[in-house]
C-alpha cells in the first residue's frame, strides 16, 4: 500500500468551530486564563511581550486572537463586544491593520517567503481550523513535505511593520504563532525590538515547546502556561457538533486534552489513523525480523516509503509512536487508568503489545525515538535514519523482560 498516497489523499475537514467573531466565550475552557489576561487589561497592567505555552488543540491561538481584540478595540468588562463596533468588526475579519501575523513558511513561488505573502491562506486557516496544528497549516498552504521557519527576512519584516505608527491610534500587537520555528539569527534580530518596544506595542508569541525558544526571548516575555483541555470541556463542544454524548465522552478521553485531534477523531480524518497502520506493519516486521531475511526486506521496504513522505509527516509519525510507547508501558505495569489511546484496528491490541515494552527496552526504545526525530529535522537522510531505527528496533523488542 502506498502510504503517502494514502495520507496525503486525505481531504482535511474543517473543523466545525469557527472563532470568525474572536469572543472569550467562544473558547473552550481556561476560564481562569481569560479571567486573568481580561482584568490585566481592565487594571492597565499589559506586559509587551507575553508568552503563550501549550500543548496542540488546548487554545493558545484562540485565546491569542481574543486577547489581541480586547486590547485593539479597548474592550472592557470581559468580552469583545459590540459585534458592530467598526474595530470589533475589523478584527473578525481578520482584516484590522494594527493585528500582525508571523508564522512558519516555506518557499512555494517566493524566493524569500515571509507571512505576509500567506494573508489570504492564514485567514482561511484561522476561521476553518483555529485548533489546528503545525501540519494543517502546511498542508493548508501546500508544503507538506517541507519544514517551516520564521526566518530573518520575517524578522526584518516585523521590525519594519512595528517601527510604524498604529494606524488607529492605539495599540499595535504582534501574534507570532509556533514561535519554536524561529531560527537564531531571526530571534537575534528580534531581540532589542521586544525588549524596548514602541509605545503600546504588544507581542504574543505562541508555542508548544518553550524550550526551543532562545533564553534571552523567554527571559523578555511573562509566561503563561496552558493545561490540555478538560474531557468534559470537549466533550460538550462535540455534542454541540451534532455527536451523541456517550461517543463525544470517548473521543474527548482518547483526544487527551486535544480539541483539534478530537475534531479529526470525530470527523475520521486524523493523521494518526494513518500512523496506527504503519506502526503495526512496522512492529509486526521487527517481530518477524529476527532470523528472517525475508521480513529484514519488509522492513528495509516499509522504510523507503516513510522516507519519500514530508519531514514534517515523518516527525509527526515519530511524535506518535513516542505516544504509543508510553502508553503500552502504562498498560504493562498496570496503570491502565491513565492510558488514553486506543487502536483502531481490530487485528492489533495493544494490551498484547505492551508486554513487549518493559524496564529492560522503554528507555532505549524512547531514546532512539527521540534521536531519529532530531536527525530527520536537521535534514539527515530518512531513508537510512529508518533503516537505522527499523534494524535498532528488531533488537530492542527482542529484548526480554527482568
Amino acid at each position: 500500500m502506498k502510504y503517502r498516497q494514502y495520507l496525503f489523499g486525505m481531504q482535511k475537514i474543517s473543523n466545525t468551530l469557527s472563532l470568525a467573531s474572536m469572543k472569550f466565550k467562544e473558547v473552550l475552557g481556561l476560564t481562569h486564563i481569560k479571567s486573568h489576561l481580561t482584568a490585566s487589561a481592565d487594571a492597565g497592567r499589559i506586559p509587551h511581550a507575553q508568552l503563550l505555552v501549550g500543548p496542540e488543540g488546548s487554545g493558545t491561538l484562540p485565546i491569542a486572537l481574543a486577547y489581541a481584540q480586547y486590547l485593539l478595540c479597548g474592550n472592557t468588562g470581559g468580552e469583545n463586544e459590540p459585534d458592530f463596533s467598526p474595530c470589533n468588526s475589523k478584527c473578525s475579519n481578520l482584516t484590522h491593520p494594527d493585528l500582525h501575523f508571523a508564522f512558519p513558511v516555506a518557499k512555494r513561488d517566493k524566493d524569500h517567503p515571509v507571512s505576509s505573502h500567506f494573508l489570504p491562506e492564514w485567514r482561511q486557516f484561522l476561521k476553518e481550523q483555529p485548533y489546528g496544528n503545525l501540519f494543517d497549516w502546511y498542508r493548508m498552504i501546500g508544503i507538506e513535505k517541507k519544514q517551516g521557519r520564521i526566518g530573518v527576512d520575517e524578522a526584518q519584516d516585523i521590525v519594519k511593520k512595528l517601527s510604524l505608527k498604529s494606524y488607529e491610534g492605539g495599540y499595535k500587537v504582534m501574534i507570532i504563532w509556533m514561535a519554536e520555528a524561529m531560527n537564531t539569527e531571526a530571534s537575534n534580530k528580534l531581540l532589542k525590538l521586544i525588549e524596548e518596544p514602541p509605545a503600546k506595542t504588544v507581542f504574543i508569541f505562541i508555542t508548544e515547546d518553550e524550550s526551543q525558544l532562545l533564553q534571552t526571548i523567554r527571559s523578555r516575555c511573562q509566561i503563561i502556561h496552558f493545561p490540555p483541555l478538560a474531557e468534559e470541556v470537549i466533550a460538550d463542544a462535540l455534542v454541540a457538533n451534532g455527536l451523541e454524548r456517550q461517543e463525544a465522552l470517548r473521543l474527548a478521553h482518547e483526544s487527551n486534552g486535544n480539541y483539534n485531534k478530537a475534531l479529526d477523531l470525530m470527523n475520521h480524518d486524523s493523521e494518526d489513523l494513518v500512523f496506527e497502520k504503519w506502526f503495526i506493519q512496522w512492529v509486526r516486521s521487527a517481530f518477524k525480523a529476527k532470523g528472517n531475511k525475508a521480513a529484514i526486506h519488509d522492513l528495509i521496504m516499509w522504510s523507503e516509503e516513510v522516507a519519500r513522505t514530508g519531514r514534517e509527516t515523518q516527525k509527526n509519525f515519530l511524535r506518535y509512536c513516542l505516544t504509543v510507547i508510553r502508553q503500552a508501558m502504562l498498560l504493562n505495569y498496570n496503570v491502565a487508568p491513565l492510558a488514553y489511546l486506543r487502536m483502531h484496528s481490530e487485528d492489533f491490541k495493544l494490551e498484547k503489545f505492551a508486554p513487549f515494552v518493559h524496564e529492560n527496552n522503554v528507555e532505549a526504545l524512547v531514546s532512539e525515538l527521540e534521536d531519529a526525530m532530531y536527525h530527520i529535522e536537521r535534514n539527515g537522510n530518512p531513508k537510512i535514519i529508518f533503516t537505522d531505527l527499523s534494524i535498532k528496533l528488531t533488537r530492542l523488542l527482542h529484548n526480554k523482560a527482568a
